[in-house]
């Protein structure tokens, strides 16, 4: 897996390298076909927050390629939306998009704020009792540091031993860390030192001041950082591999409508014109899958 984890890492990066992410190109959204088929499994019961629009929950951080401004300093861009985009167009609605902290997510799921999350959301095990999820896009975590940092790799929980570590809370990376932690304390070592911040510019000071020593986060954020800034490089994949997904209230029915308007897409080409624009060629899925196996931390 380490292997086929590193050939992903430089498939994006490369990708990025290549200059073939054009922010100004992007901003325009690609024409997506309506599908009756996944019109069609839309649930007759189902009862939308607003009716005739897809309400998706995304990032408010600036994540690119995740998520991010458009030249207005207003539009929302970048992948997830497109995604939401891609979606909403292929299941005749439109679309509103919010932009949500992400430890908002989950209760505004739930509660019936949004009809979907796109929040670089990965398929767990325990979430998987709350929601339903149709899987878009590989997900990996990456570490990086200042690209002048003397650490060479991170490959296991010595490597992070006393380091200061980025994080985000509530997040499958902050569950790593964690686990890491407590690997080093039964070995003696020093563990790291979570640190938690909630938007990009405060993560960026925070490295190139010194007061942090790795960011640990989603491997298309970091690979665009590296490669389109120069300010930062990344050392080491994640031990874990999962699935990102469209999150949905568990049991509603609508993810079989997101997963039949994503089969589609991927088989008209629309869906993989998403990823290569963003850079993501290497984390695409051939078809969209209900539910697969999440990540467990018990191994």
């Amino acid at each position: 897996m380490k292997q086929g984890l590193l050939a992903l890492l430089l498939i994006t990066t490369g990708s990025f390298a290549a200059g073939q992410i054009d922010l100004q190109a992007n901003e325009q959204p690609i024409s997506v076909q309506r599908d009756e088929a996944a019109i069609a499994k839309i649930p007759a019961s189902y009862r939308f927050v607003e009716p005739g629009t897809l309400t998706v929950a995304i990032s408010a951080l600036n994540s690119p390629p995740l998520a991010l401004l458009a030249s207005d300093n207003r539009t929302r861009i970048g992948s997830d939306p497109d995604i939401a985009r891609l979606l909403a167009q292929s299941l005749g609605l439109k679309l509103n998009l919010v932009p949500t902290a992400w430890e908002d997510w989950p209760l505004g799921i739930t509660s019936g704020r949004y009809d979907v999350a796109l929040v670089n959301i990965a398929v767990t095990e325990a979430r998987k009792q709350k929601f339903d999820f149709a899987t878009y896009r590989a997900d990996s975590l990456a570490f990086s540091v200042k690209s002048s940092s003397a650490i060479p790799a991170i490959r296991s929980a010595q490597d992070l031993a006393g380091r200061k570590v980025i994080v985000g809370s509530g997040t499958n990376q902050e569950r790593i860390l964690l686990r890491w932690n407590e690997e080093n304390r039964v070995a003696g070592r020093p563990p790291a030192q979570p640190i938690y911040l909630t938007d990009d510019a405060s993560g960026n000071l925070y490295i190139q001041s010194g007061r942090a020593d790795v960011v640990f986060g989603p491997q298309s954020v970091a690979a665009y950082k590296a490669a389109l800034n120069g300010t930062t490089k990344v050392v080491g994949l994640g031990p874990k591999k999962a699935w990102v997904a469209t999150t949905t209230k568990k049991g509603n029915g609508l993810v079989y409508a997101l997963q039949a308007a994503l089969d589609g897409a991927i088989a008209r080409g629309e869906y993989q014109q998403v990823l290569a624009r963003w850079g993501e060629q290497g984390e695409g899925v051939e078809r969209s899958l209900v539910n697969p196996p999440g990540i467990t931390y018990d191994e």
